[in-house]
């Protein structure tokens, strides 16, 4: 069994020439159910309480945009996959820095291995407070 030691530091993290701010990389996991075709999308919950979200980290100089997509899935969801094109960008503001605008680029990702020792957990559509639309 591997080990996954999570990144630290922020030495190889990219900033944008834009905002000046980081730039963060991200993926949507998801998966379809072999039984019925259904697709699943897995959601993470925040360390910080702000609720449900995708994985996504910082993007760092040794690697490349979907290299980091694939790397948060990992650290952050315990999921191994293969990214297909970027889905888009947004700018954000930092909570912890005021003057600080991120810039996000989103991926998707297709799950192909739940490598957690516990696995991740998919919501199931019928979830109390959890709203999910085709």
């Amino acid at each position: 069994m591997a080990v996954l030691v999570a990144r630290q530091g922020r030495e190889l993290q990219r900033y944008s020439k834009n905002t000046g701010g980081r730039i963060v990389v991200g993926c949507i996991p998801y998966r379809v159910r072999i039984d019925d075709g259904e697709l699943e999308v897995l959601v993470i919950t925040s360390q910080k309480g702000h609720g449900m979200m995708f994985p996504k980290g910082g993007w760092e100089e040794d690697e490349s945009m979907d290299e980091a997509a694939r790397r948060e899935a990992l650290e952050e969801a315990g999921v191994l996959g293969d990214t297909e094109p970027v889905l888009g960008f947004w700018h954000y503001k930092s909570r912890r820095y005021v003057d600080q605008t991120y810039e996000g680029f989103m991926f998707p990702l297709r799950v192909a291995d739940e490598s957690s020792t516990s696995g991740p957990r998919w919501p199931i559509a019928s979830a109390p407070g959890l709203r999910c639309s085709k």
